[in-house]
């Protein structure tokens, strides 16, 4: 596998963590690095829907007595949109 080098520059306070956590692991601060780099871009790269996301902030089936058919029935939507 080819390396690429970069360099960056982060505050003291994350250098310190960074140092602690490749020493909890036993690895290099370069191999902690990385693998916070692949979880971070691999999983921001998956993209999720909205409905995942309401679902994951407890949205999804949080109101009581709604109708079931909300957003299927034309009835729910008479007037939508009209001014009053």
């Amino acid at each position: 596998m080819a390396l690429e080098r970069i360099s960056i520059r982060i505050p003291n306070t994350l250098g310190q963590l960074l140092r602690r956590r490749s020493l909890m692991k036993g690895k290099s601060e370069s191999e902690v690095v990385r693998e916070a780099l692949e979880t971070y871009l691999v999983k921001t790269s998956n993209e999720r829907s909205a409905y995942d996301l309401a679902e994951e902030a407890g949205l999804i089936g949080c109101l009581r007595r709604a109708p079931k058919d909300l957003s299927t029935s034309r009835h729910h939507f008479e007037n939508f949109g009209n001014p009053k």
